[in-house]
């Protein structure tokens, strides 16, 4: 299994990125994907997470507004729109997957397959 993240990039402040996530290796059916990020000398940090079907969604309540969660099942793909960026959004960010619907997706060792993660600058 593979989940190949990008997307990263240095913005300024008040910008917006989409990252990417495109999954292989499997079948994906019934799973979740969740998006984590990692600054520095911080602990990982959950940050939206979406189900197969798409149809649900969830958020860290801090970003809730300005980050939005989707998926292209025909391409295998996660998509993270991260809008009106702000320097403390700087982070490694990592897609992850999961295979169940379990309800603790906040929680980073439920997830069995990891990305390398994709860096995200935003600057003042």
């Amino acid at each position: 299994v593979q989940l190949q993240a990008s997307g990263g990039g240095l913005v300024q402040a008040g910008g917006s990125l989409r990252l990417s996530c495109v999954a292989s290796g499997r079948t994906f059916v019934g799973s979740t994907t969740g998006w984590f990020r990692q600054a520095p000398d911080k602990e990982r940090e959950f940050v939206a997470a979406i189900r197969w079907t798409g149809v649900s969604t969830y958020y860290a309540d801090s970003l809730k507004g300005r980050f939005t969660i989707s998926r292209d099942n025909a391409k295998n793909t996660v998509y993270l729109q991260m809008n009106s960026l702000k320097p403390e959004d700087t982070a490694d960010y990592y897609c992850a997957v999961r295979m169940d619907y379990g309800l603790d997706y906040t929680r980073r060792e439920k997830y069995d397959y990891w990305g390398q993660g994709t860096q995200v600058t935003v600057s003042s």
